[in-house]
């Protein structure tokens, strides 16, 4: 089974503890492939990919491949699922998860990307929609009336969530305790890190585990 790599969001470079497990993880460095989540916000216009956040991060991580593509709407259906099945790295970007999970499913390639054996890495809405579940509410920023549980690609058995303002605090106002009822969740607050390998989770940074309504903070490991 692949490694996984659930990201919150860095507002600077990747911390050093993740670049150590980067470079052991990725050995094949031929094509990194991104999925976007803001797939129509370039449609029509010219989008340097040099200047995608992901792509920087693994940039300065000294993380380089030889080629580099980003799946959107301009790229055709069967020429995503292409790339997806050669990629040495998958990459589902931060963005919108509800445009990302309806995108996945219209280009029909989140089977794909669960089926595939290479290093996949989700940062912000990409790591939301890795999980098997994400909760999309007014109470966690999102833009809407009706409360709605959405199914990610499901990689692993949990929910995850995460997003710009989340912290404890936060938490325990207790918007994820009915989904924790059914399905544990992770929270994970920015600059933190899941990595999921050899059926064993490994954290940076600030990460809790919601399960039945009871909010515990996950102990790092040097």
């Amino acid at each position: 089974m692949n490694t996984r790599y659930y990201l919150s969001w860095f507002n600077d470079l990747f911390p050093e503890k993740l670049v150590k497990w980067l470079h052991e993880d990725i050995t094949d460095r031929k094509s990194l492939v991104m999925i976007s989540a803001q797939p129509s916000g370039f449609k029509g216009e010219q989008l340097n990919i040099d200047d995608v956040p992901e792509r920087i991060w693994c940039n300065q991580a000294n993380i380089i491949f030889d080629e580099y593509h980003l799946i959107d709407l301009r790229m055709q259906k069967e020429e995503a699922q292409r790339l997806i099945q050669n990629a040495s790295v998958i990459f589902l970007c931060g963005g919108n998860p509800i445009l990302q999970n309806n995108f996945l499913a219209e280009y029909e390639i989140a089977d794909a990307i669960k089926n595939s054996k290479t290093v996949v890495i989700g940062a912000s809405a990409g790591a939301i929609n890795m999980a098997a579940k994400w909760l999309c509410s007014k109470n966690n920023g999102y833009k809407v009336e009706t409360t709605t549980i959405y199914n990610g690609i499901g990689f692993d058995d949990f929910a995850y969530e995460t997003h710009s303002k989340l912290d404890y605090g936060a938490l325990v106002q207790g918007y994820l305790f009915p989904l924790s009822e059914k399905i544990d969740v992770y929270a994970t607050e920015q600059e933190s890190t899941m990595r999921v390998k050899d059926g064993k989770i490994d954290i940076i940074g600030n990460v809790y585990l919601i399960s039945h309504s009871k909010i515990q903070k996950l102990v790092e490991k040097l």
